[in-house]
């Protein structure tokens, strides 16, 4: 399962449209590491004011990888934690994510290349 959500956020689904903060909220509680690694690259991002920061590091345990995979590979969360920071995300492997500045087009068009996939594979990343 994705996310651990609470009764009174599944009674709000039911009976509607969800707002981003209490799903914003789910997906930190239920997905810590993910959360908090995003949250430290938009620091990163904004302290340097570079078009993007990104992790190379992988995650200390599978538990933690599943979370950050989870949590991208979700249109929903991406989406949430896109708007709720106002950068938009990339990745590429179980651990390669990068915060980019909205207006940085161009480096996230290169980021996403073929071309950029291939340049970051290693064999330690073959299972990732």
């Amino acid at each position: 399962m994705s996310l651990t959500v609470p009764n009174d956020l599944l009674d709000q689904a039911r009976a509607g449209e969800v707002d981003d903060e209490a799903f914003l909220a789910c997906v930190r509680d239920s997905l810590p590491y993910a959360w908090s690694l995003i949250s430290e690259l938009v620091k990163q991002r904004e302290h340097t004011g570079a078009e993007f920061a990104d992790n190379e590091v992988p995650p200390p345990s599978e538990e933690a990888r599943g979370q950050l995979l989870r949590c991208l590979a979700s249109d929903s969360m991406r989406g949430a934690l896109e708007r709720h920071y106002g950068v938009r995300l990339a990745f590429q492997n179980c651990h390669r994510v990068a915060v980019f500045d909205p207006g940085a087009t161009k480096a996230l068009a290169d980021f996403v290349t073929p071309r950029a996939q291939i340049l970051n594979q290693k064999p330690e990343l073959v299972d990732c």
